[in-house]
């Protein structure tokens, strides 16, 4: 499921259409989403180094963590970002975002000690500015894909951080414009559902035509985190969680789907989710006053049923009144009439009364007229 929504973005939109836009959710209960982005962010680079993607490049908005971080983590997966050719692009938020550290390093209050990345990097000292932020989007875009037709992805590590300094409305205007640029083959961003009031998570859920949510597999008996078995529940959740994807199609419906996502040393893993794990799910559902399913004994009561319209004689075979006469009672007669005559013939027989007459007999003969 995760592979088919990295193909999914890979596979951007058709032109005239809005870019696919996913959005990764999860909670302080299960905090996997960041492996979850990386992996994405670690799919779509390959599709594009092979030649795989319409997108020529990644333009990646870093709020969250550093340039040097992605030019580590795309460098363990095999990714050479010093020789090879330009394909991602950073927008270096997380540095400076207000433009303070800028001040004071101009003032001589401090010193740049600022590591430096391989990547290509252009750094963002006020996030405020969401138009000018869009224009650095595209103008790094463009550099990948240039000015024709080319197209790239853009990425944006932590929409929580963004909603620190600006507006949701703001924050959504940015994401709608960037889904309609002509130039933008998808988008996918990030955020901290349970940092944000429902309003704002529901109006950035609207923006993305794929929604991929991190839950807990457990949550602790009636709330509470004080026994041991509680604490081993959310140990668990934070190594391992189930991933739900609900998907908007061009026709109007939704689909959803689940996984199971595990994250160890060597990274984050995908696989379908376990019997025992629907076991667990299942006893977290609410309990209601109705079963939603039969049990065996309804099952065979129910298969007793006698229908009203069905014949039931002792000893003979279960006939269903169709409203003519059976064929079975006049099928000698049939064949002997077909037989002794050598011509076809139809043989009809008019199923009620209230049947339509013949266009031969009169349908007012008994009214006085």
């Amino acid at each position: 499921m995760a592979e088919w929504i990295c193909r999914t973005l890979r596979d951007g939109g058709l032109e005239g259409e809005h870019a696919p836009a996913l959005i990764i959710k999860d909670t302080i209960r299960c905090p996997l989403s960041s492996f979850v982005f990386d992996h994405v962010l670690s799919q779509l680079s390959s599709f594009i180094l092979s030649n795989k993607s319409q997108s020529k490049g990644i333009v990646l908005v870093a709020l969250s963590r550093s340039p040097l971080y992605y030019q580590q983590f795309l460098k363990s997966k095999g990714y050479d970002v010093v020789d090879s050719p330009c394909w991602i692009k950073v927008l270096d938020c997380y540095s400076d975002p207000l433009g303070w550290k800028s001040k004071l390093v101009e003032s001589g209050s401090i010193l740049n000690r600022d590591p430096g990345s391989s990547i290509t990097t252009s750094l963002c000292k006020n996030v405020r500015d969401l138009d000018n932020l869009f224009s650095s989007i595209i103008e790094s875009g463009k550099e990948l894909a240039g000015d024709g037709k080319g197209r790239f992805v853009v990425a944006i590590d932590s929409v929580s951080e963004m909603l620190r300094h600006t507006t949701v409305s703001s924050v959504a205007a940015l994401l709608s414009n960037l889904r309609s640029h002509d130039q933008v083959s998808c988008l996918f961003w990030l955020l901290h559902s349970d940092l944000h009031e429902t309003r704002a998570t529901a109006a950035l859920e609207y923006m993305s035509s794929m929604q991929a949510s991190v839950e807990p597999m457990a949550l602790p008996a009636n709330g509470q985190i004080g026994n041991s078995m509680n604490l081993s529940l959310m140990e668990q959740n934070f190594r391992r969680g189930k991933f739900c994807v609900r998907v908007k199609r061009r026709n109007g419906r939704v689909r959803m789907m689940f996984e199971e996502l595990c994250v160890d040393i060597s990274g984050i893993k995908f696989a379908p989710v376990s019997s025992e794990d629907n076991v667990i799910a299942q006893s977290l559902v609410p309990k209601v006053q109705f079963n939603l399913q039969l049990s065996e004994k309804e099952l065979n009561d129910r298969a007793k049923v006698v229908l009203p319209f069905e014949h039931q004689d002792n000893g003979k075979t279960t006939q269903i009144y169709d409203g003519r006469k059976s064929l079975n009672e006049g099928e000698t007669e049939i064949h002997e009439k077909v037989n002794s005559s050598g011509k076809g013939e139809i043989i009809y027989f008019r199923d009620s009364d209230d049947e339509m007459p013949d266009s031969d007999e009169d349908p007012d003969d008994d009214l006085d007229i």
